[in-house]
């Protein structure tokens, strides 16, 4: 150690330099000055630092903090990686059957001590093999915080506010009630004299963990609804434009949906036809993108709106999406046009930053004089409103799905709203990017 910070410390002296030296003769001590010169010591190989702090009267090193990463992205397709839930008959069984087949450790003459050994293996052994699936759904099932906003609102808007993580919260603590009354009589097993005490032990906790898994065993169950509900439903690619259809209820939107793109909803004459978003795709110019079918929309607060209608806003405010707002003049909907009209410009109003597009439907139903309900008030003084009874909002294309009306316009209309769509996505992208950078 001596001679290596000797060595160190030669480096820091200058090429030359006059030093005191001492040299030993036989006859006593004589002390002479003369110019020793050093050579000039180069240390160029990878040089590494390292921080140390001191723990205990000894060092450990510290590893150099790394800066935090930046905020991940959200994206949509978290539904469709959700692990597959085997029903929790089905879970038992399977359990049951691995664990009857374990058998004592080799070597133990005793009967007693043999018997005792087997039981408590097989109990141990079922206990993991129920805990183990329980304990993969509740790490691979995500936590709602770490979801999009818009698939926070699907499961919220699906099962209600706090149903998700009530049935999971249940399947943890099903989990955890396993494995202490496993460990519990494994243990008591372990513990028998004889070896008919350790067959009534291993009976006995058989027994008890089955029961167990028949009385809670239904938070299994409702998670495997969950699963299932939630993996069929549609997923929206976040970096294609999407067109998302809006209006009231039975006004044509599913109609135009099936023209438009390969989504095939269902068409009846009834409100609220739709119950989702239904999902289909266009292909224009070798270019692919999508279009949402959503329910319609009632005249009324939104406290007040059902949970169909909740999806719809949360499609509009979630998503980045391109809007052809529906309109159907001729009473057939069953919404008077001032009612339609008061919901179209609260829509205008909270999602005016998006594309839009307004259609009126069913035009080969129009009249010359405007359809005006029994419970309107004819003599309105309200200038656009009349004006939207007779010819719907300014700009908007006039459609028949079932004449065809119209409807090669409307095509390059929304050709040119989604292409619009997707320099809006493409610079967003870049936004993200410079920002990130």
């Amino acid at each position: 150690m001596s001679c290596a910070f000797s060595l160190l410390e030669s480096c820091h002296l200058p090429c030359s330099r006059y030093l005191s030296t001492t040299f030993r003769f036989s006859r006593g001590w004589y002390q002479m000055q003369r110019p020793i010169k050093h050579k000039t010591l180069c240390l160029c190989r990878n040089v590494q630092t390292f921080a140390c702090e001191l723990v205990k009267a000894s060092y450990v090193p510290t590893p150099q903090t790394k800066p935090k990463s930046l905020a991940k992205v959200e994206t949509i397709g978290a539904f469709q990686k959700l692990p597959m839930v085997m029903p929790s008959v089905d879970i038992f069984q399977s359990a049951s059957r691995k664990a009857k087949r374990v058998l004592p450790t080799k070597g133990i003459a005793n009967v007693a001590k043999r018997e005792r050994n087997r039981g408590a293996k097989q109990l141990d052994a079922l206990m993991k093999e129920l805990a183990v699936p329980l304990r993969g759904y509740i790490e691979n099932f995500p936590k709602r915080i770490y979801l999009h906003p818009y698939e926070r609102s699907l499961i919220e808007l699906t099962f209600g506010a706090g149903n998700y993580e009530e049935v999971l919260k249940k399947v943890d603590a099903l989990r955890k009630k396993v494995v202490s009354v496993g460990k519990e009589h494994a243990s008591l097993c372990a513990k028998s004299l004889s070896k008919k005490e350790a067959e009534e032990r291993l009976t006995e906790g058989l027994e008890k963990l089955q029961e167990i898994f028949k009385c809670e065993g239904q938070a299994i169950d409702d998670l495997l609804y969950i699963a299932k509900t939630l993996r069929a439903m549609p997923v929206v690619d976040l970096e294609m434009p999407t067109l998302c259809l809006v209006g009231a209820p039975n006004v044509g939107k599913s109609s135009l949906v099936r023209l438009l793109s390969t989504g095939k909803p269902e068409v009846c004459n009834y409100p609220f036809t739709t119950r989702g978003i239904l999902m289909g795709h266009i292909t224009l110019d070798y270019q692919h993108f999508q279009v949402t079918d959503t329910p319609g929309l009632l005249k009324r607060c939104d406290e007040d709106r059902n949970n169909l209608e909740k999806l719809t806003l949360a499609v509009l405010s979630h998503l980045p999406t391109a809007i052809l707002y529906v309109h159907d003049l001729s009473g057939q909907c069953g919404m008077s046009p001032s009612d339609q009209f008061m919901i179209y410009k609260e829509i205008s109003e909270r999602f005016g930053n998006h594309l839009w597009l307004d259609v009126i439907s069913k035009c080969d139903l129009l009249k010359e004089s405007p359809v005006v309900f029994i419970t309107e008030d004819r003599e309105v003084d309200h200038l656009e409103l009349v004006k939207y009874r007779k010819i719907g909002p300014e700009g908007a294309l006039h459609v028949s799905v079932k004449n065809e009306d119209g409807i090669d316009k409307l095509k390059k209309k929304v050709h040119e709203l989604l292409m619009a769509q997707m320099e809006r996505i493409k610079s967003k992208r870049i936004q993200d990017n410079i920002e990130v950078a």
